[in-house]
Parts: structure tokens; C-alpha cells; sequence
């Protein structure tokens, strides 16, 4: 179907599932299993991206402002009573029955498509930088970061950003307006500081996850050590990387349960640790070379995905591409940057490795779309056209 796509980027998510599968069994079999079938489900959603879209993927610019509205629609839905799911306070699940999903993920890609399609068409007069053309880009953004900061999904707010600047960047090639953004982020980072008490826990755990002495604790509203409260999680997750050394000991040899009760998800010694803080159990069982290693497969798909926004002859899919690929790459940067304190730690999980239905169903269609730019890309002129 695909003949001249990129032959890189499939083997690379593949082999990153199927890590991702290996480490997830050993921390809990159940989750595997449902791991597994949401990756054969994101498989068959691959497939279907690319029979429905085999006649030409660009056709999806002349629907841009549909999906711009989407996204916005996408991110607002856990918003909604009744259906909105709040965790680990954030509000970004939205639940019917026994059934959840995390529309952002999908809402990210809606963003991409309609960033892609109105910066190609609006590139040249943006770069004269002139107000009235910033409108409707800023208000499907404002929108959408609006809804972010209501439902507390900073994380995505931090990706969504990224991907805005990056992209107008690629369009525009103003660094400018990079740092008018850079400068915008600071001022709205301290505003939500000041307002937003989620915010300010993770800022104090990332700045001091350490405490001598007891100090407030929200969750039990007495007083403990910080490492025993609040900061926990990201505590337990650094001495797990620390004991993986440089070599690890190897897949289901590490120790990842507590020594009392039976192997399971609740008794694992960091919470949470096939979502949020896989990389953690990954760095612990295979060491820094192994984690290493995991980081150099992320590299790859992330330098293949750029590569194909270089070569392909048409602003929509050079934007697209760019778009998609520094998704993937910055999405991954966020949580691994969390999760080893060069960042404050966010809830998004590690593409194609975290367990998650919605981020793997949505990593599917990211790299189906990847594959039909770079087949365009790469075939002889008479088939491109």
C-alpha cells in the first residue's frame, strides 16, 4: 500500500511495543494481555488510516478548521459532568460505563492537522507579522489552552504549546516569535503557579522532593517528610534508577515489589509504574545502558520523522511532518524529563511503551501518518503527483 514509506519508522514502534508488552507483563500479566490487545486494535486503526485516507492524506487540509474546533471539542469533553473522570488531579478521562478514554491524545493530532493546514496557507503573511492573520490561530489556541488549564492537564498543555511554537517556527522561520512565545509561557507558567495548587505541589516535589524535617502534607492534611508524602513517587522512582547501575540486571530480575504480599499493581515500590513511570522500571531491570538504548530508539523514529518533513516538496506535509515528529519527540522528553528531575513531573505517558489504550491507538495514527508523507515523499514523480 505503501511502497516507498520510510522503512525505519514501523520496525521502530514495533520493537518499542513489544518493550514496552515485555515490561508491562512482568509488572502485572492482566495488563499485558489488555495492552496487547489495544496494540493489535492500534494496529488495525493503522490500516484503516491509511485505506481511508490511500487516495491523497492532503485533502485533509481543506477540513483544517474542523479539526481545529475538534481539538478543542476533544480536550473539553473531560470537562463535562457526568462523563469527565478526574486523576491524580487532573481531569482528563472522560468514562461511559466501564469504558475510559483520554481524548487528548486524539485531540493532538486534530491540532497538528489544522496547525499544518493554516500555517501552509497562511506562512507568507505571518512571517510579515501581521495581527489580523494571528486571529483564528490564536483563538482555537487560546480555546484550547483554556480548556487545559480548567481540567488541570498540564502536561498536555506543555506538549500542545510545544508543538504550537515549533510549528509556527517551521512556517515562519521568525525566531521572533519563539521568543515572544518563551516569553508568553513564562509569564502564563508563573500565573498558573499562583493559581493553580496542583501546579504548585509539582513545582515544590520537583524543586524539593527531599525534606529534614515534617512538613504539610496534602493528601493526609497532618505533617511528614516530603519523601514520605507528596514526593514519594518520584522518590521511589530515582533510587529504583540508581539501583539498575550501568548494566541492570536484566528483563524480571529487578526489584520492583514490595518484599511483603504477592506480586501485583498495587503493591509495586513506585505507584503507578506501568503508566506514568514505566522508563523507571525499564532504567531499573536493564541499566543506563539499557535505558540508553530505549532513549536511541525514541532518537531514530523522532530523526526519520524529520528527515521526511526535509524532503517532501509541499508546505502541508513539510508542516505535517514536522508537527508529528516533534510530537512524538517532545511528548517523550516531557515524561522522561519528569521522571528524572530535569523537569516538573507530568501525567502523559511514554509513546508505544506506557500502558494506555488511548495513547497507543493515537501513536498509530500518528505514525500511519508519517508513512503516507514519506511514500509521497520518496515515490518517482509520476506516482507523487
Amino acid at each position: 500500500m505503501l511502497p516507498y514509506a520510510d522503512p525505519f519508522l514501523l520496525p521502530t514502534a514495533a520493537l518499542l511495543a513489544g518493550i514496552g508488552l515485555t515490561e508491562i507483563y512482568r509488572i502485572q500479566p492482566s495488563f499485558a494481555f489488555t495492552q496487547g490487545v489495544w496494540v493489535i486494535l492500534g494496529a488495525l486503526l493503522f490500516a484503516a488510516t491509511i485505506v481511508l485516507l490511500r487516495g491523497d492524506y492532503r485533502k485533509l487540509e481543506s477540513y483544517k478548521y474542523l479539526f481545529g474546533l475538534g481539538a478543542v471539542g476533544l480536550l473539553a469533553l473531560p470537562a463535562l459532568p457526568g462523563i469527565g473522570r478526574t486523576v491524580n488531579g487532573a481531569r482528563l478521562w472522560v468514562g461511559i460505563g466501564g469504558f475510559q478514554v483520554q481524548p487528548g491524545e486524539f485531540a493532538k493530532i486534530a491540532l497538528i492537522v489544522f496547525l499544518a493546514g493554516y500555517l501552509r496557507e497562511k506562512r507568507e503573511v505571518l512571517a510579515q507579522g501581521r495581527l489580523k492573520d494571528f486571529g483564528p490561530l490564536l483563538m482555537i489556541w487560546g480555546a484550547a489552552m483554556g480548556v487545559l488549564v480548567v481540567t488541570n492537564d498540564l502536561g498536555s498543555a506543555l506538549l500542545l504549546y510545544g508543538i504550537f511554537m515549533a510549528m509556527l517556527y517551521v512556517a515562519t522561520a521568525r525566531v521572533a516569535f519563539v521568543a515572544a512565545g518563551l516569553l508568553l509561557f513564562v509569564a502564563g507558567a508563573a500565573a498558573v503557579y499562583t493559581q493553580v495548587g496542583h501546579v504548585r505541589e509539582r513545582v515544590t516535589v520537583w524543586l524539593h522532593p527531599w525534606t529534614s524535617h515534617p512538613v504539610y502534607c496534602p493528601s493526609t492534611g497532618g505533617k511528614a517528610l516530603r519523601q514520605d508524602c507528596e514526593s514519594f513517587q518520584l522518590v521511589r522512582s530515582l533510587y529504583s534508577m540508581a539501583q539498575g547501575g550501568i548494566w541492570g540486571p536484566g528483563f524480571g530480575r529487578g526489584t520492583v515489589f514490595n518484599i511483603e504480599g504477592k506480586p501485583g499493581v498495587s503493591n509495586t515500590i513506585v505507584p503507578y509504574l506501568h503508566t506514568d513511570f514505566i522508563y523507571s522500571a525499564l532504567a531499573l531491570e536493564l541499566g543506563l545502558a539499557g535505558a540508553a538504548g530505549l532513549l536511541l530508539l525514541y532518537m531514530v523514529f523522532a530523526l526519520r520523522g524529520f528527515r521526511i518533513a526535509l524532503v517532501t516538496d509541499d508546505g502541508f506535509s513539510k508542516l505535517l511532518a514536522a508537527g508529528l515528529s516533534f510530537a512524538f519527540a517532545f511528548q517523550t522528553f516531557i515524561i522522561v524529563g519528569g521522571i528524572v528531575r530535569e523537569i516538573p513531573l507530568t501525567g502523559i505517558t511514554l509513546p508505544f511503551v506506557s500502558y494506555g489504550g488511548s495513547s497507543v491507538l493515537a501513536n498509530f495514527v500518528l505514525l500511519a501518518g508519517l508513512l503516507m508523507v514519506s511514500n509521497r515523499a520518496n515515490a518517482p514523480e509520476r506516482d507523487s503527483a
